[in-house]
Order: C-alpha cells, then sequence, then structure tokens
C-alpha cells in the first residue's frame, strides 16, 4: 500500500474498512480544518465546537464500520453535513440562537447602542432580541435552517448548499423567503427596528 498521505478519500475509506486505522487517522487529519471551522462558525464556542466535532467523527466512525456509507467521491461534503446536523441537534435542544443580521447587513444588536442605553431602552433592546429569536424560531424548518447558517455561522451559500444537500439556488431561494417571512412577521407584530 502507498503512503496514507498520497489516497484519495475513497482509498483511504476502503483501506480504513480494510483494518488500516492509519488510513481513518490521514482522512481526519485531511479534512479536520475544514469541519472543526464549520462547527465553530456556528456554535461560536470553542470547547463546544471540539465537543461537536468528536461527535462528528464518532458518528462517521460508527457508519463506516457499520458499512452504511456509500462512496461517492464526496466524503467531505457528507462529513460537513454529520457536522451541521450534530449543530443543529445542539441548537434544537438548548433553544440557543445568536443576534439576527438584517438583510441590509446591519446587525439588530447594533442598532440600539449598549453604552448610553438608559434601564428602559436595555429592557426594550432585550425584548426586541427575544421577539427575533422567536420569530425565527416560527420560520419553515428549512428557511429557518439556512438563515441560521447564513446570518449565524457565516457560511457561503455554497456551503450552506453543501451542508444541506440542495442546489446553492434552493439555498438561495430558502434565505429570501426566510427573510421575506421575517420582515412580514415583525410588521405584523408591529415591532420595531431602529
Amino acid at each position: 500500500m502507498q503512503p496514507t498521505h498520497q489516497l484519495t478519500d475513497a482509498e483511504l475509506i476502503r483501506a480504513y474498512l480494510q483494518g488500516h486505522t492509519q488510513a481513518l487517522e490521514t482522512l481526519i487529519y485531511r479534512h479536520k480544518d475544514k469541519i472543526y471551522t464549520t462547527i465553530f462558525l456556528l456554535v461560536k464556542d470553542k470547547y463546544l465546537a471540539e465537543d461537536i466535532f468528536q461527535e462528528t467523527f464518532l458518528k462517521m466512525i460508527k457508519t463506516l464500520n457499520e458499512n452504511r456509507y456509500s462512496e461517492q467521491g464526496k466524503f467531505l461534503p457528507w462529513a460537513t453535513r454529520v457536522a451541521h446536523n450534530l449543530c443543529m441537534d445542539h441548537f434544537r435542544k438548548v433553544r440557543q440562537h445568536v443576534p439576527v443580521v438584517l438583510e441590509d447587513g446591519r446587525e439588530i444588536s447594533l442598532l440600539m447602542p449598549y453604552a448610553t442605553e438608559s434601564a428602559a431602552e436595555g429592557m426594550e433592546r432585550r425584548q426586541t432580541h427575544a421577539g427575533v429569536r422567536q420569530l425565527i424560531e416560527e420560520l419553515p424548518e428549512e428557511q429557518q435552517e439556512v438563515v441560521v447558517l447564513r446570518i449565524y455561522g457565516n457560511l457561503s451559500f455554497k456551503e450552506i448548499a453543501d451542508a444541506t444537500g440542495v442546489s446553492i439556488n434552493t439555498a438561495l431561494g430558502r434565505m429570501r423567503y426566510g427573510l421575506i417571512n421575517l420582515r412580514r412577521m415583525i410588521a405584523d407584530k408591529q415591532m420595531v427596528m431602529r
């Protein structure tokens, strides 16, 4: 067998399944930065990202060992999708959301200055943030997923498409409809965005 660093992802998977554990180490090392970065951008917490990163590879190893992985030359998109799904599971469990960025690029949290705000203004800001988080949770799951990945995870639409297994146009459409729905809900609830 040639050195593992010269093998393709598919060859490394086959070698691992034939008992060469070094092949799996090479595969993990080859893609660890991209997968970890994807996770970190979503959860924005170093320790949580490390936990989900480990969980991602444990899940992938289990899938490989159970012969449920079908090689189509797309190991990295599959690994990223596993990581993404684990992040989404985490968000669903803890209902943790980060601030929302409006379509014009302004972050809602930046629209209300913290340093000079009064107690009443601080309360209003917290209520607005809580209201927006609630609205995002009311979006259809597909739209919520793209909004979370784009705004919270700062992923490109190509990365979102790869992670969710859809085309870039579908990801763009879901984002567009998600923002339209958010604007409509904000208007319906007469929320004030300064």
